[in-house]
């Protein structure tokens, strides 16, 4: 049975065949000639070695793990792809096609991707001129690995041909013009290029093939895109930066401070410089893990020769934004957003959804008449959703900052409206501190136990105080604390408070008492 594939759709590879030795077909029924390559990318979605490029002038990869045979069974490109000699240091391949010639992509009457698996079509995905305008190159499809391999019907149209497209992934174009003829060097076999005449490559090598985020344009030379103009002035296009920077792009960030657009980490504050920017990584939630930083979040300021210029298109635009990898079960997106991989059920606030990838089910989660008695009188209630399937889906609440707490076989103390979501293998019960100076005679938390995860919200970047000595909290801003401490209450009202006039509002703490390693997590914010 043949697995039809929309646009946008991805799936594990395994749901589809568990055969890795594959045949990769492209048809592309449209006037004109069109060039069909496969990119084989790096972790950071870069040709960062250009013998993965493999086209027409370079039919295979150095080990022959993806191979192009040319028109086959209909198909007007195909390739064999063997997944399990793949290099680790490719993360992705990548299947696009572009229009050598005029023309666009709108005028692409039919055209699919299909793959082929002992003889038997597994997977097709089509397409038509409707889905692209005037673009003259098309990102077909990509195999990339998340843990393991996947597929994905990516579809999206890229507004320069071939040569655009390679340099987007941060490759070289034996075409492109040099700002000056480089001194001679010595006899070496010249990289593979794309060469628009589709014949050997120039006679004189072209210079070693450099990431063009560490090329800078020669003095008195126009920068990336730049038509040449007057000796010593740029071209038209984008301003020259100062000595040592480029002329296009975001302004480098100050040190201690992310280099995207000059702005500061999470938060909006400058991050000190040798400190990360996510707040949450230092002091915050012990056992909570640091987010893996996006580009131009919290990493490290770009040297000004490794700053690219933008290129055209929405999906580069946004290209800082793109989903991070699957780093685990649960893995930080962003300060605010959390990815967790299905398998095994997750249980996540009711609307707390953001997006899903896969096959999944929301079920609505019950806490029965007990669960209902006690949310009306502790005020400890959650109303939870159940996450099911096979897929990745995208949590968040209100914009609140999350972190990840790796529960193992302890437990926490915490507060009900700072839960957002937990592995469905965390025990959670309603406790009460019993104590004649909380009004009400009482205070309620919740306690969850592992194994499993949860995910705790706060209000701004919390502070993890060690329980040394006695140490107190406020009520309001306490977040979550270690079991097994004695806790008591702390009141600063008088006699002669209640009788005259004037408070300094800070009537009620808790005391917390404990050995080594007991902790409490407050937040810089009050319910």
């Amino acid at each position: 049975m043949v697995t039809q594939f929309s646009r946008g759709q991805k799936a594990q590879l395994s749901a589809v065949t568990q055969s890795t030795d594959l045949y990769i077909g492209v048809q592309i029924n449209a006037p004109g000639e069109w060039d069909i390559s496969c990119f084989g990318l790096d972790t950071s979605d870069q040709l960062s070695d250009d013998r993965y490029f493999v086209f027409f002038n370079q039919p295979s990869s150095p080990e022959g793990s993806v191979r192009q045979l040319g028109p086959q069974q209909g198909d007007s490109q195909a390739f064999q792809v063997n997944l399990d000699r793949v290099p680790t240091s490719i993360g992705r391949l990548s299947f696009c096609a572009a229009l050598d010639g005029v023309g666009s992509a709108s005028a692409i009457a039919s055209g699919c991707l299909r793959i082929v698996a002992g003889g038997t079509e597994v997977l097709r995905y089509a397409f038509t001129g409707a889905d692209f305008t005037s673009e003259r190159a098309v990102m077909i499809g990509d195999l990339y690995r998340k843990g393991v391999w996947r597929i994905a019907a990516i579809g999206q149209g890229f507004q320069g041909g071939l040569a655009e497209l390679i340099r987007s992934y941060g490759g070289e174009v034996a075409d492109e013009p040099q700002a000056a003829a480089p001194p001679p060097l010595p006899a070496a076999p010249p990289r593979p290029v794309h060469d628009q005449r589709k014949t050997a490559p120039p006679a004189a090598p072209p210079p070693p093939a450099v990431p063009p985020a560490r090329q800078q344009p020669a003095s008195g030379q126009p920068g990336y895109g730049a038509s040449p103009g007057q000796p010593g002035q740029p071209g038209y296009g984008p301003p020259p930066g100062q000595p040592g920077q480029p002329g296009y792009g975001p302004a480098p960030g100050q040190p201690g401070q992310p280099g995207y657009g000059g702005q500061p980490g999470y938060g909006g504050q400058p991050t000190p410089a040798g400190q990360p920017a996510y707040a949450g990584a230092a002091g915050g939630m012990p056992g909570a893990q640091p987010p893996v930083p996006a580009a131009g979040f919290g990493g490290p300021e770009p040297l000004p020769s490794q700053v690219q210029p933008t290129q055209p298109g929405a999906l580069n635009s946004l290209a800082p934004y793109r989903e991070l990898p699957t780093t685990g079960r649960w893995t930080q997106q962003n300060g605010k957003l959390v990815k967790v991989t299905l398998g095994e059920d997750a249980l996540a606030l009711r609307g707390a959804m953001v997006a899903y990838q896969g096959n999944i089910e929301f079920d609505y989660k019950s806490a029965g008449l007990r669960g209902l008695i006690e949310g009306k009188l502790t005020g400890q209630s959650l109303k939870l959703m159940t996450c099911k399937g096979q897929g990745e889906v995208f949590l968040a609440q209100d914009a609140a900052d999350l972190h990840i707490v790796e529960l193992g076989n302890s437990s926490l103390c915490i507060n009900a409206k700072n839960l957002l979501a937990m592995d469905a293998t965390v025990r959670t019960e309603v406790r009460r501190i019993e104590s004649a100076g909380i009004p009400g005679g009482g205070l309620f938390h919740f306690e969850v136990s592992g194994p499993g995860t949860v995910v705790v919200m706060t209000k701004g970047s919390p502070m993890t105080l060690p329980v040394a000595g006695p140490t107190f909290a406020d009520m309001n801003a306490l977040v979550a604390w270690t079991t097994g401490m004695r806790v008591s209450v702390s009141t600063q009202v008088r006699i002669s408070r209640q009788i005259y006039a004037g408070s300094s509002g800070e009537a009620l703490a808790l005391q917390f008492m404990g050995f080594a390693g007991h902790f409490v997590v407050v937040q810089p914010y009050e319910v």
